[in-house]
Formats: C-alpha cells, sequence, structure tokens
C-alpha cells in the first residue's frame, strides 16, 4: 500500500500525540504506507525520534492549534482554523493526501470534514459506519452517531453505503440489509421506521426486512440501518457490555485453582474471542458520503487502532470507496426521478 499517503491527527485522541505517532510508526513500518503526521511539530517529532520513526515513509505538517476533547463543535469550527483536524482535512480536499484518520473529537472531525471536503453529490447527510462481529462473521452497523434525527431519504442513502461498504471491505457479494425496528413484521416501528421500511422495499437493494435487537450479532444480516441516535446507542451498550463481560469472566477465573488451569487450558480460545471483540483490529469508523476517505477512531485508542484505522483508510483509498458511493448514489438518484 506503499502508493497511497495517509493523514494522521497526531493531537487527536486522549493520549496524543504518544498513541497517534506510535500509530502511524507501526503502520509505515509493518504495512509500507506513507503517512503525514498533522499537529505541533516539536512535540511529533521528538515522538517520532523517541519511537525509532527515524527513516520510516513519515512526514510532518505542523499545525499551531489543537481541539480539545470536550470543546464546543461549532467554537472550534470558528475559532481554530489552523488546527490539526482543519489542516489533515484540507490537505485531503486538496488531494495532498489519500486519506485521513484522527482520535480527536468527533464530532469537529464530522463537521469539519464535511465543511472542508464536502459531501458527494447527492448525499444529503455523511453517515458513520462500523463492523460489529456476528456468529457468522461481520456486519455493518450505519449510523452511528452522525445523524441524530434522519429522514427516509437519508437512511436510504445510509443503506446504499453501507452495502457498498460490505461488499468491497467484508466481500460480501450481495450483501443483506436490514433495517432496525422492534418487532420483524413490516408494520412494526415508529413512523420513521415504517416510511424506510417502504423505501428500502423499493430500492435496488437486498433487503431482506427488519432487524430486531437480538439481530445485531446473529448474522442474519451483512448492513443494519438506523438512525445516529439508535446506532449510537447501541453501538456504546455493546462496548459496555463487552468490557463487563471479560471483567466477569476473569473474576470468575480468579475464584480458585481449577478455573485457572482450565482458563491456561483454554488460553487460546480465549485470545480468538477476545480478538474478534477488539475494536482495535477495526482501527475506526468511517464517514461514509464525503469526499475522500475519512475514519474516526475512539478517543481511547491504542496505537494498534490508529495502526488499523490508517490501513483501512488505505484500503478505502485504493478501492475508491467514495467514487463508488457517488456513482451508486447519482443511479438511485436518477431511478427516483424517472418514477
Amino acid at each position: 500500500m506503499s502508493q497511497v499517503r495517509i493523514c494522521v491527527d497526531a493531537m487527536g485522541g486522549d493520549h496524543a500525540p504518544g498513541i497517534p505517532v506510535d500509530g502511524a510508526i507501526a503502520a509505515a513500518r509493518e504495512l509500507g504506507i506513507h503517512v503525514t503526521l498533522v499537529g505541533l511539530e516539536d512535540e511529533i517529532r521528538k515522538r517520532l525520534r523517541d519511537g525509532g520513526g527515524d527513516g520510516l515513509p513519515i512526514d510532518v505538517v505542523h499545525a499551531p492549534e489543537v481541539v480539545e476533547m470536550d470543546e464546543d463543535v461549532i467554537s472550534a469550527l470558528r475559532k481554530k482554523r489552523c488546527s490539526s483536524i482543519r489542516v489533515g482535512t484540507t490537505l485531503l480536499k486538496e488531494g495532498k493526501v489519500d486519506g485521513f484518520v484522527s482520535a480527536g473529537n468527533t464530532g469537529a472531525v464530522m463537521a469539519t470534514a464535511k465543511m472542508v471536503a464536502g459531501t458527494i453529490d447527492g448525499v444529503d447527510r455523511p453517515a458513520l459506519a462500523t463492523i460489529v462481529p456476528t456468529l457468522t462473521g461481520h456486519a455493518v452497523l450505519i449510523d452511528v452517531g452522525a445523524n441524530v434525527n434522519c429522514k427516509p431519504h437519508h437512511l436510504e442513502q445510509f443503506a446504499i453505503m453501507g452495502s457498498i461498504y460490505a461488499r468491497e471491505i467484508l466481500a460480501v457479494k450481495n450483501p443483506r440489509v436490514g433495517l432496525m425496528s422492534v418487532g420483524e413484521e413490516e408494520g412494526k416501528g415508529n413512523e420513521l421506521t415504517k416510511e424506510v421500511f417502504k423505501v428500502l422495499k423499493d430500492a435496488d437493494l437486498n433487503f431482506v426486512g427488519n432487524a430486531e435487537g437480538r439481530d445485531v450479532y446473529a448474522g442474519k444480516m451483512d448492513v443494519i440501518v438506523c438512525d445516529g441516535f439508535t446506532g449510537n446507542v447501541i453501538l456504546k451498550v455493546s462496548e459496555s457490555l463487552i468490557d463487563a463481560a471479560v471483567n466477569l469472566l476473569r473474576g470468575e477465573i480468579e475464584k480458585g485453582l481449577l478455573y485457572r488451569i482450565g482458563y491456561i487450558m483454554a488460553r487460546p480460545a480465549f485470545r480468538q474471542f477476545k480478538k474478534r471483540l477488539d475494536y482495535s483490529e477495526y482501527g475506526g469508523a468511517p464517514l461514509l458520503g464525503i469526499k475522500g476517505v475519512c475514519l474516526i477512531c475512539h478517543g481511547r485508542s491504542p496505537a494498534k487502532a490508529i495502526k488499523n484505522a490508517v490501513r483501512v483508510a488505505g484500503e478505502f483509498a485504493q478501492m475508491r470507496i467514495a467514487d463508488r458511493i457517488r456513482t451508486e448514489i447519482e443511479k438511485t438518484f436518477k431511478k427516483e426521478t424517472t418514477k
């Protein structure tokens, strides 16, 4: 993937610039990706020297301002025009990098990417997508926080973008699309889901109907569509449940010698289980619908997550996912206007 150049926000995250720089070093060393680090140059270069980054395909672009993790989004957009987020998305818009990765203030990254890079023609609202593990593999959950209030055509666009993600990145030939609701029947749900059901049923998608909460991890669907409010709740509950399950299991193992011996015997299985649930394996959540590639990571992301986000950003750039989304959206728009 050496032909792509990915920009990493070195000032984004709970442990910046250390973790983002370490992740960039790992991506450059292990994946051969050219990384551009943007942020406070002196701090970045010191971390690069300390982390053994000399000689790797990494360059640094200075950005004198930092958007704090809890900073007001509107204030950051108006007052910090030289922030690492703004500079990074500007590099993306100008074509100087092929993708942008940040573990910074999620709202600020989304708003800046939309404003600076712009949205694909026909996409009203970019959406955040994430990969969730299922009993049969993986599924795409979209939207997980970018759009709290939605209209039916927004979710139709999410479904199209999620299908492209599943097809191109997860290699699912004909992704099964489900609509998150409170029952399997067509008439179940609120006014929004009832209207969206009608739209998706007529769309050029492999729509398989409503999805209930129990279907998220069942593997019956490859793409699960919802508004950002619902998706974010699902995501946060899932993360806390995974953490609770791991801690409860650890507590049980520590209760007795036989349990500890059993754990030792089953350690490979536990490691694989933990790996499947580890969000850092997937890097970050792509913001689908903007002109270019933008991945947003957890603020507490470890270096491994940043490295994998750089990898995924490179894959998105190589596969020209944004162009594919534009083509599919245009096709849908033309079909609807000729009805």
